[in-house]
């Protein structure tokens, strides 16, 4: 009757611990997200230099030269925001990072503790990115009509509250 007893709690240590290693799959998203970093980091500064080249041009065009250097701004925060996204997964499924023993003296951390403080960090950053987006947007279009320029204040209007709901949000209050 042991020997019964042996053979379940064998395969329930064997499972418990192919779950527990099993976590190691989420380096898949934290590998993709930091070479997606990189990439993007990359792209940014080929859109700055883009507009660093148009600036030496005899007549630049100013707009060409501060749509560049936006997008590169843009790019570089994609960037982050997959970085955010690499350090989160990796803090919640793997391990945390110790960056005083890493660096030898005390980082801010990321203090990522839960599924919902990383969507947090991450809302802020997209909603971030999509600002700066339009912001490009803006500069590279100009409006046409006096419908399209009501429209232009709505939607800075309508950004301009998403960023006051989101630094609402973070005591609590909605």
């Amino acid at each position: 009757m042991s020997r019964r007893a042996s053979v379940p709690k064998r395969l329930e240590l064997f499972f418990e611990g192919f779950l527990w290693n099993f976590r190691l799959v989420a380096l898949v998203p934290v590998v993709f997200g930091i070479l997606g970093t990189l990439l993007l980091f990359w792209s940014g500064s080929q859109e700055v230099l883009k507009g660093m080249w148009e600036m030496l041009r005899p007549t630049p065009v100013y707009t060409h030269v501060l749509g560049n250097v936006i997008g590169g701004v843009d790019l570089y925060l994609i960037g982050i925001v997959l970085m955010l996204f690499s350090f989160g997964i990796y803090e919640l499924f793997i391990s945390e990072i110790d960056f005083q023993l890493i660096a030898g003296r005390d980082w801010p951390s990321l203090e990522i503790r839960s599924l919902e403080e990383l969507k947090e960090k991450l809302l802020k950053s997209t909603v971030l990115v999509l600002i700066v987006s339009f912001f490009k947007q803006v500069i590279e279009e100009e409006p046409s009509s006096y419908l399209e320029c009501l429209a232009l204040a709505g939607s800075i209007l309508l950004l301009s509250l998403s960023g006051y709901l989101l630094r609402a949000g973070k005591g609590g209050d909605h």
